[in-house]
C-alpha cells in the first residue's frame, strides 16, 4: 500500500461563529486527492501534534482575537521542530501587518500605510495629513476578516474599539468600490488562479460575511509580477499563498496584504479545482 502522509489541519473551536466547514471540505478534498490523510485539530488546543507528517494552519480562524495563544502556538511548533506549512517564520512574519512597511522598503508597491501606536484624534489627523487624504481606512495590525476595520472621514469620531489602540491608517482606495479587490493564488511558487472581489453596495469590505461577491479574474502580467515580488520578501518560500491587491486612481496595482496563514483559497475557481494545491502540500512533506 502506498505511503499516505497524515496532515493535521488546524481549525477553530466548535463554537466558532463563522461557518468554515464548506471551505474546509474543498481543501480537504484536494489534499485527499493528492494522497494525504487529513485530520482536524483545534488550533487553540491542538494536543499532541508530533505524530503528523505536516501541520497546516489553514483554518486557524480567529487567531487575531487571541494573539497571545497564537504566538504561543507558533513558539511551541518551533521549539518542537514540528513540520509546518507554511513554515513558522513565515506565519510569524505574516501575523503582523508591519510587514507592509518592509515590502515598501524593498520597492514593492503597497497601499500607503502609517502606523500609529495609540490612536487618538491628533495622531489620526497627523496620519491623514501625512497621507494627504480626506478619507481613511483604519485597521488593527493583527487582524483578519476585516475585524476592527473602519472607514472614517477627516474630522469624524474614532470608533470606540480603536481609541488608544495600535492601528494602521491607510487611504480609502476608491478603486475598491468600483473595480474591486484582486486576489492571486500561488502554490509552491507557481501562479494558480485569480479572482476579483467586489463589496456590496454601500460597503467597502469585500468579505462574504459583509455581502461581498467574487468572480474569476484573468490576472495581468503586471499583477502576477507584483505578487511574485511581494512573496519573494517572505522569510521563506510559502507553500500556499494569497496575494490581495487593489488599483489606485491611475490603474497601478498596490499590495493590500499577503495571506499566508489561513486564507480562503477559492479552489472552486481554480482551473484544476485544487490539484496544484494538493501537490504543493504533498511536496512539502
Amino acid at each position: 500500500m502506498p505511503f499516505q502522509p497524515r496532515v493535521a489541519i488546524l481549525v477553530p473551536a466548535p463554537d466558532y461563529y463563522e461557518k468554515w466547514q464548506p471551505a474546509f471540505a474543498r481543501k480537504a478534498a484536494a489534499l485527499t486527492a493528492a494522497g494525504l490523510v487529513v485530520e482536524q485539530r483545534v488550533w487553540s488546543d491542538p494536543g499532541d501534534l508530533s505524530g503528523y507528517d505536516l501541520v497546516l494552519p489553514l483554518f486557524a480562524w480567529g487567531y487575531q482575537r487571541d494573539v497571545a495563544a497564537w504566538y504561543g502556538l507558533l513558539d511551541r511548533l518551533e521549539i518542537q521542530a514540528l513540520p509546518v506549512a507554511n513554515p513558522v517564520p513565515v506565519l510569524r512574519w505574516n501575523s503582523d501587518k508591519a510587514y507592509l512597511a518592509q515590502l515598501g522598503a524593498k520597492g514593492v508597491a503597497v497601499v500607503p500605510t502609517v502606523e500609529v501606536a495609540e490612536l487618538d484624534d491628533t495622531s489620526l489627523a497627523a496620519a491623514m495629513s501625512e497621507l494627504a487624504i480626506e478619507e481613511a481606512v483604519i485597521k488593527p495590525a493583527i487582524s483578519g476578516g476585516a475585524d476592527g476595520t473602519h472607514r472614517i472621514a477627516a474630522g469624524s469620531p474614532i470608533p470606540p474599539d480603536a481609541i488608544g489602540e495600535r492601528r494602521l491608517v491607510q487611504p480609502l482606495m476608491p478603486a475598491i468600490l468600483t473595480d474591486g479587490e484582486y486576489s492571486l493564488f500561488f502554490f509552491a511558487g507557481k501562479f494558480s488562479h485569480a479572482i476579483v472581489k467586489r463589496p456590496a453596495s454601500g460597503d467597502f469590505r469585500v468579505q462574504e460575511q459583509f455581502g461581498g461577491r467574487e468572480t474569476v479574474w484573468e490576472a495581468s502580467d503586471a499583477a502576477q509580477e507584483l505578487a511574485a515580488a511581494a512573496l519573494a520578501a517572505a522569510p521563506a518560500p510559502p507553500v500556499y499563498a494569497r496575494v490581495d491587491m487593489v488599483g489606485d486612481g491611475t490603474g497601478k496595482l498596490h499590495i493590500m496584504e499577503l495571506e499566508l496563514i489561513e486564507p480562503s483559497l477559492f479552489l472552486h475557481h481554480a482551473p484544476d479545482k485544487g490539484a496544484a494545491f494538493g501537490s504543493a502540500v504533498y511536496a512539502a512533506i
